[in-house]
């Protein structure tokens, strides 16, 4: 059975999402929300996102090699995170998977895991 890494098609796929993902946050007003919990230059946002997308869909743990654990609650809790936001963050990885081609299925089983995480990630009530 192949890694959600493996079926999006690696390393290189996984830059283009990233890419696409922060690409979207910062053009596009619908994700001003989430852009604007961001520093202004994205560089070390979207490293960080691609080393631990890799590591989460299977691929090499890139994340944890270069800092660990990625406690990602812990690391969120800094920023206020609601509903809003969540929804935001999910409908631009969304859109980003749907530009960069992703397969209708494995979009629909990624989804289903970044929601978990990124409603986890709530630490507003609404």
């Amino acid at each position: 059975m192949q890694t959600h890494y493996e079926r999006l098609g690696g390393s290189e796929a996984i830059r283009r999402l990233v890419d696409r993902f922060y690409d979207l946050m910062d053009e596009d007003p619908d994700y001003y929300g989430i852009r604007k919990l961001h520093p202004a230059d994205l560089t070390e946002s979207r490293n960080k996102l691609f080393w631990f997308l890799s590591g989460w869909t299977g691929g090499p743990p890139e994340y944890t090699d270069r800092f660990g654990h990625p406690f990602l609650r812990r690391r969120h809790m800094p920023f206020a995170i609601g509903e809003p936001e969540r929804d935001q963050w999910m409908g631009c990885m969304a859109r980003a998977m749907q530009d960069i081609g992703v397969d209708a299925d494995l979009r629909q089983e990624m989804t289903a895991a970044f929601f978990k995480t990124a409603d986890f990630m709530r630490n507003q009530p609404q």
